[in-house]
């Protein structure tokens, strides 16, 4: 099997899986047990965790709030601020490329009574294809919004928002804002003492770590966010989350994060160069492509780069996505986000670009990771292109 598909999860680093074990066979303790010492260790290891995660953030250890992944997060969030009773109003803001874990919830508490905006992103073939213009979110703001939710960088098409933009205008008119940065955490430079979200999820195995463990940060100050609990029960996580608290998971978040966060340069600019070899390569082989989002060069207002540096979508144009992905046999990438992979049909974010059901049928997502390598991105040009001459072949025959 040869594994380009990075976004929909990851392998566990070694150095991640050897920093849990301990805490599965040795230190097996419940975190929340006091008075013992098999507790106790589990304690301190959740908390030596959070306290590394808020470092690796630019965040307060309290702020932390571990969850079972993004998904969990994005509800914790958005739910949580909606349904507090003390809240400004009953209007959200989000976008229409938006993860199912951010407009699933949100299409939820529209059919309940709240009001909700999704805004449109650039189009495609824009050099920014997929970016929100944060004069939109002005636009959409009113006096009884409670919340934006703006995804960090896009799973399926890797653009990076303008959160800093975005954050500033919510903050002029004290709504909170809410950042799916699942895709972006590990990946991209994040300092929340600069960057002005309220709420943030992310999720281990997106960046080397297990499954089944994530987080959402609360601002804890300026301005203090306050949500209704989804989980009740024991009280655990300062009563924001209830449930025993997946501790080998957590030191595994912790461990994955730091990993990233301290090889992030290097590793950017070594997937950069795969990605781009990618590109091109199968440029050469198969002619014009389609590429799904922004520009491989485009670039943000601050000059950095408005792509995901291990992110490539495109679309053959006259193929089937689906039958592509089956003719590539031991190829391992995506049709479509894999979280929607139970919503048959083409991409919504594809959609909202303006793609057209043919062009969206027709894409890939390749997802490069830390285990590839420049044979693996040799051998995949290869596949893709047997498979996309062969299927052509096929229907003009």
């Amino acid at each position: 099997m040869l594994y380009l598909d990075n976004h929909a999860t990851t392998r566990a680093d070694p150095r991640v899986v050897a920093e849990m074990l301990p805490y599965f066979s040795d230190q097996y303790g419940n975190s929340g047990s006091s008075g013992h010492r098999f507790g106790e260790a589990a304690h301190v290891a959740v908390e030596q965790a959070r306290s590394q995660i808020a470092a690796c953030l630019g965040a307060q250890a309290e702020e932390i709030v571990f969850t079972s992944g993004a998904t969990e997060s994005n509800n914790l969030a958005i739910r949580g601020v909606a349904q507090r009773q003390r809240r400004r109003g009953n209007h959200l803001v989000s976008v229409r490329s938006e993860h199912p874990a951010v407009l699933e919830p949100l299409a939820s508490l529209a059919r309940h009574k709240y009001e909700v905006t999704l805004l449109d992103i650039e189009a495609h073939p824009r050099p920014q294809a997929g970016r929100l213009d944060p004069q939109q979110v002005a636009a959409a703001l009113r006096d009884d919004t409670l919340l934006v939710s703006v995804m960090l960088a896009n799973n399926e098409i890797g653009v990076i928002q303008p959160l800093l933009e975005i954050g500033a205008l919510c903050r002029q008119r004290d709504v909170l804002l809410h950042c799916d940065a699942t895709q972006a955490v590990g990946k991209i430079p994040i300092d929340l003492k600069q960057l002005p979200v309220d709420l943030m999820s992310f999720s281990a195995h997106k960046i080397y770590g297990p499954k089944g463990v994530g987080g959402l940060f609360v601002r804890g100050a300026n301005p203090r966010v306050r949500l209704e609990p989804q989980i009740r029960g024991g009280g655990q996580e300062a009563a924001r989350r209830s449930g025993t608290l997946n501790a080998p998971g957590i030191v595994g978040l912790a461990k994955a994060l730091a990993i990233c966060v301290d090889e992030m340069p290097a590793e950017s600019r070594r997937l950069t160069t795969l990605r781009d070899r990618l590109w091109e390569g199968l440029g050469q082989e198969l002619g014009e492509l389609q590429l799904c989002g922004p520009a491989l060069d485009a670039r943000d207002n601050q000059g950095q780069p408005l792509r995901l540096p291990g992110n490539l979508n495109l679309s053959f144009g006259d193929v089937d996505g689906e039958a592509l992905v089956m003719a590539m046999g031991d190829l391992a990438v995506s049709s479509g986000a894999t979280c929607a992979s139970t919503h048959p049909g083409p991409s919504h974010v594809l959609l909202a670009l303006g793609m057209g059901e043919d062009l969206a049928r027709s894409s890939l997502r390749f997802g490069l990771g830390r285990f590839n390598s420049e044979t693996d991105v040799d051998q995949a040009i290869e596949i893709v292109s047997s498979a996309v001459k062969k299927l052509r072949k096929l229907a003009s025959s």
